[in-house]
């Protein structure tokens, strides 16, 4: 133990500090205080923090050690995750990392760990999404627009656990699995390290974009607590959130307890266009009927934006020293309990009469209605463990449980065909998502080779539940059908992975590494994945040439593979119900001949060069290319062929399950993306009487589609296309190709002020069959200020305004295509949704330590 400060003797937090040759580390605290347990001396210990110069200092044996760093050089962070052996930096590792402090990511003023990320990372990309059924509480995040399946995510190096959701309506990361970053509370964090880079053979299934590994927060000086409050300047979207920080000193070898609890509340933004006509069902604005309604609500009586959310944390994160010294116990994870309410397209009274006065009082008259969606939501997380030395060997066992769960209500609307005896409340149903971890790891530093390997099982089950029978029979509650007695799974599956990875240092300047990992699912195979990657230092803390080549895999989900319902769609003035249908139901394998789904593999290459010119200057440029075969994917609505004198395969299946249209998961699409990252950062600029800092990071990409799609042949035979244009748009068009992040940090005594310019590139929506009624949207600069001020060591202020100019996406052009907008109701995209539409976004904090 011992404290960290620099020449002014003020003290220094967020230091890094590594027992050299291991990746046994810890940071200082906002004290500059810090305790790591060491279990043989003598050790070596590495102090590093970003401007100034690295120090080592030999520790004979147990007892205080003080540390006075010197300004003056700019040293990167300490990276942990990409590899398995020592901690290396940023500028020296062999691919490419982020490592983004708690500071950085409140820099942003952003309420959530996604958005924060949006806003920090030009390679990742996560929006609100509207009007979209479930997806609008969990809103798909991705790594360079690869989708949200192929992103692995780890709290403290351990594989977290997927949400319980598919995205299977209209949105990015439509078809997709991906974890529910909401959560994770920023406050419980310390740092995000973000691998840009496959890493499968390191970690397993998932890794094809890249790693977001979630560091904890560990030994903190003072109790913390922050509140927090903003509104958009439209006056709506009023959020709210309160967090508590503190660490409790288990003993005095260095055991800890971090406790972390956290409060969020938002409330709904509308952002609907106004036709004051109603083109999808046909009802002018001068209607002789309807008029006077229309006249009253321009909107036609929509919400679209934000739903309103109301979130609870509790997170952990502990540690205890054996009393030997050789090691520690430890356990960290949380609960994060969430409500949410979205809405549905309005029911005008023209579309769904209500003659039996269930949605408005008797003697009034009946203006429509809007659904709500509703959801509760549970995700919680655990893992316990212990690191102990072997025979020479950093041993690390542990178990991980994860388990997310949500529950779907519809309320305020009704079922038309139970008449009178409707409900005007349904429960529609559930699902689950839980894994069962156990990861036995080891890894040794020998000079200059570093080996580690090790071994994992796993345990998954994906459970859906019927809702009450009022939300399905029949047609099923208006807007969404709940899930039937036919849709409830109870699936599990089990895999175990052996890896090894080795890295080779035979001069100071050259590294060499490769990794290699093989597992095998109870479902569908085993897979076996390889990487190589090597890097050459450029003297002198000049830099680094890197590169590497890797094979990759993504099993598919349970929830891919069992997941079946009953949607309700509505096109060109009607409603209709499309059915998905599961991987292992005969309809789908034997009437359609669709295979059993099996993993995605992908090829990955990486190059790209380090480099600092000058003190406190650094520059990383890595070029990328991604290819991944067999992607899993969710086809378009297949239906009636429009020729009526005979039926064939597939209309038969639409009419012995009463619906109009069907789709399902498949293997059956190749895609190449190609792009480059770019960061540089200046550090510890003087300037007048403050320090600016200034970073510029960017990502460029593209992806496209190789080859033919694998349409099965009994549906090419009969003419079907089950991937169509707005389909394959969504995985090449869909997110920015390019994203620039321009920002400034300047801190001058009690105050710091940080800008922030986001550059989102145009996004384009493709019409399923018809170019002429394609649409580009523009790229949009979104600028942040942040302003912070110190009234003292232990209370300090803040003030957010997010999208300072109130800028906006273009808005939706329907091009005579009604159904595009929805009838004018959508004013601006929402299935290609660059930044959301909430427009400028004032918030206030204050901060208390104690």
């Amino acid at each position: 133990m011992g404290s960290v400060s620099d020449q002014n003797n003020q003290p220094l937090p967020g230091v890094n500090v590594v027992i050299k040759g291991t990746s046994k580390g810890t940071t200082s605290d906002f004290d500059g205080n810090y305790v790591i347990a060491i279990a043989d001396f003598p050790v070596i210990l590495v102090f590093s923090s970003i401007g100034f110069t690295t120090k080592e200092v030999d520790v004979k044996g147990p007892g205080r050690i003080d540390v006075v760093l010197q300004e003056g050089v700019a040293l990167d962070e300490v990276i942990l995750v990409g590899n398995r052996s020592k901690p290396r930096t940023i500028m020296d590792s062999p691919v490419p990392i982020d490592n983004i402090g708690v500071n950085e990511l409140k820099n942003t003023g952003q309420p959530t760990v996604d958005k924060m990320l949006t806003y920090k990372v030009p390679s990742f990309n996560a929006t609100t999404q509207a009007i979209s059924d479930g997806t609008a509480h969990f809103d798909p995040a991705d790594l360079r627009g690869l989708g949200p399946s192929r992103t692995l995510v780890l709290v403290n190096g351990k594989r977290k656990n997927l949400s319980s959701l598919v995205y299977i309506n209209d949105t990015p990361g439509k078809g997709e699995v991906g974890v529910d970053l909401k959560s994770i509370p920023a406050a419980a964090i310390e740092r995000i390290e973000v691998l840009r880079d496959g890493a499968s053979a390191q970690y397993g299934s998932d890794a094809i974009a890249g790693v977001i590994n979630m560091v904890l927060k560990k030994n903190v000086e003072y109790t913390t607590v922050g509140i927090t409050s903003g509104i958009t300047t439209e006056g709506d979207g009023f959020n709210f959130a309160a967090d508590f920080n503190s660490a409790i000193k288990l003993n005095e070898n260095g055991g800890y307890l971090n406790l972390t609890f956290g409060y969020y509340e938002q409330e709904k933004t509308n952002r609907s266009g106004e036709p004051g006509a109603d083109g999808l069902f046909g009802v002018p604005a001068d209607d002789p009927t309807w008029g006077p309604w229309l006249s009253a609500h321009p909107d036609l009586g929509m919400n679209i934006g934000q739903p309103e959310m109301q979130k609870a944390d509790v997170f952990l994160n502990a540690g205890v020293p054996f009393k030997s010294g050789n090691g520690e116990f430890y356990a960290f994870g949380g609960l994060t309990y969430r409500k949410g309410k979205s809405f549905a397209l309005y029911r005008p009274p023209y579309w769904i009469p209500d003659p039996h006065n269930l949605l408005h009082e008797p003697g009034t008259e009946y203006q429509g209605f809007q659904p709500t969606f509703e959801t509760d939501i549970r995700d919680n997380t655990m893992t316990v463990g212990a690191k102990w030395k072997l025979i020479g060997f950093d041993v690390d066992l542990s178990g991980t449980y994860g388990r997310n769960a949500v529950n779907y209500d519809v309320n305020n609307t009704l079922n038309p065909a139970l008449g009178a005896g409707s409900p005007t409340s349904f429960d529609v149903g559930s699902y689950t998502f839980s894994n069962t971890l156990g990861n036995l790891d080891f890894s040794k530093n020998m000079g200059a080779v570093n080996i580690a390997f090790g071994a994992e099982l796993r345990g998954e089950r994906f459970t859906a539940m019927a809702g009450d029978p009022a939300s399905y029979i029949g047609g099923g509650a208006q807007s969404f059908p709940g899930l039937q007695p036919s849709n409830v799974v109870e699936a599990t599956r089990d895999n175990y992975g052996l890896y090894g990875d080795l890295e080779w240092e035979p001069t100071d300047k050259l590294l060499l590494g490769g990794a290699l990992r093989y597992e095998e699912f109870s479902d569908f195979g085993n897979n076996t994945s390889w990487k190589l990657n090597g890097r050459y230092l450029l003297g002198d803390n000049l830099g680094a040439l890197r590169a590497s080549y890797s094979t990759g895999f993504r099993a598919p989900a349970l929830h891919q593979i069992y997941l079946s319902n009953i949607q309700t769609l509505v096109s060109g003035g009607t409603i209709s119900n499309q059915g998905t249908f599961n991987n292992v139901d005969p309809i789908i394998r034997d009437g359609l001949g669709v295979p059993q789904l099996t993993a995605e593999t992908s090829k990955n290459i990486s190059a790209g060069f380090t480099f600092k010119p000058v003190t406190n200057l650094s520059i990383a440029v890595d070029f990328y290319n991604v290819k991944i075969d067999n992607r899993v994917l969710f086809t378009n609505e297949i239906g009636f062929d429009g020729d009526d004198s005979a039926n064939n395969p597939v209309e038969e299946i639409l009419i012995d399950n009463a619906i109009t249209s069907l789709k399902f998961f498949v293997n059956a699409v190749n895609t190449n993306t190609t792009g480059v990252d770019v960061v540089a950062s200046y550090k510890n600029l003087k300037l007048g009487s403050g320090v600016l800092a200034a970073t510029i990071a960017a990502n460029f990409n593209k992806t496209k589609i190789d080859g033919e799609i694998g349409t099965p042949p009994l549906l090419a035979a009969n003419g079907y296309e089950i991937f169509n244009r707005k389909e394959q748009s969504r995985i090449t068009t869909s997110r920015p190709k390019s994203k620039v992040l321009l920002g400034f940090d300047y801190n001058i005594q009690k105050l710091n002020f940080a800008l922030n310019n986001t550059y989102f590139g145009e996004v384009k929506w493709d019409h399923a069959t018809d170019p002429l009624n394609d649409q580009t949207f523009a790229g949009k600069v979104i600028t942040d200020l942040i302003v912070g001020y110190d009234f003292s060591s232990k209370v300090s202020a803040t003030l957010a305004i997010n999208n300072l100019l109130n800028v906006y996406p273009d808005e939706l052009e329907p091009k005579g295509d009604v159904v595009t907008d929805l009838g004018g109701r959508f004013k601006y995209p929402w299935e290609v949704n660059q930044f959301g539409f909430n427009g400028t976004i004032i918030s206030a904090g204050l901060a208390f330590k104690f």
